[in-house]
């Protein structure tokens, strides 16, 4: 399972790949690949999965240089790529600080 550590750093040297839903919605959302990749440098995992339905998976939150905050959910499978399931920005009516559910 890959750690938090081996994830940003396949984040950072843009070494993931997109699931076809998470392709989608980053057109819908505007969301560029520099931007994941600033947001996974420092991200940090908020929600862990261990039975999802193909793999381990975790929730990381990050922030972008101009402070944008996204939500990645990750396969933590040992791959040699990461694969980011969906990608989005948080709601403030659906989290406080952006890390914890209402």
């Amino acid at each position: 399972m890959k750690s938090i550590g081996e994830i940003r750093r396949c984040l950072s040297r843009r070494e993931y790949r997109l699931s076809r839903h998470a392709a989608v919605r980053a057109v819908e959302r505007n969301i560029g690949q520099s931007e994941i990749v600033e947001a996974g440098l420092r991200a940090r995992v908020i929600e862990e999965y261990p039975d999802d339905k193909y793999s381990p998976s975790c929730l990381l939150l990050g922030f972008t240089r101009t402070g944008r905050p996204l939500h990645l959910p990750v396969s933590r499978a040992d791959a040699g790529m990461v694969k980011i399931i969906t990608l989005y920005e948080p709601r403030r009516d659906d989290w406080l600080d952006y890390s914890t559910r209402r």
